[in-house]
């Protein structure tokens, strides 16, 4: 599996770029993907912050990640910037019968291919070895461009997880 993004993502926005990551419950179609694609370019055209254009760029990374990120240098994300964002979300959800908002799911690469599973489920899925210290993971509580780019897709013994097991942090 191809897990290289950083180069699709602009590089006139600041590394401190507010990042959100939205993972959805499963991979969209092809025919999907590129709806949400056109959706998520017309949205990012149009999002605004109090009138003032907010620079802005979204992703439909893997199948399944809408990213959405706002470079706040060059202006504001004001709560109700935010708000249409999430409505945006909502209505990607509601059209295609998908949950995006479930932090309760955690998505890992697993035999080449991305795979979910409920957090209640991980301790039982490393103690009997379908996950293990240096499986990847995709840790969607990256809040900055800088963030993705080097802390998105990292192996559970560098992600907060490794608590969990009593792993030790390695680099």
């Amino acid at each position: 599996m191809n897990l290289e993004y950083k180069y699709l993502l602009d590089g006139n926005f600041h590394p401190e770029s507010r990042v959100w990551v939205y993972q959805s419950s499963r991979l969209f179609s092809m025919g999907e993907a590129l709806e949400i694609e056109e959706l998520l370019k017309e949205f990012t055209a149009k999002w605004q912050s109090h009138g003032t254009p907010v620079k802005g760029a979204a992703y439909l990374f893997f199948g399944q990640f809408i990213i959405l990120m706002a470079d706040e240098t060059a202006s504001g994300v004001s709560g109700c910037s935010t708000d249409s964002s999430v409505r945006l979300i909502k209505d990607i959800e509601k059209r295609y019968a998908v949950n995006m908002f479930d932090r309760t799911t955690l998505a890992f690469v697993i035999k080449d291919k991305i795979q979910l599973l409920p957090l209640s489920q991980v301790v039982y899925a490393f103690d009997n070895g379908f996950i293990q210290p240096g499986t990847l993971y995709f840790n969607n509580l990256v809040q900055t461009k800088e963030e993705l780019e080097n802390n998105w897709i990292i192996p559970i013994q560098q992600s907060w997880l490794r608590k969990r097991f009593d792993l030790k942090a390695e680099s």
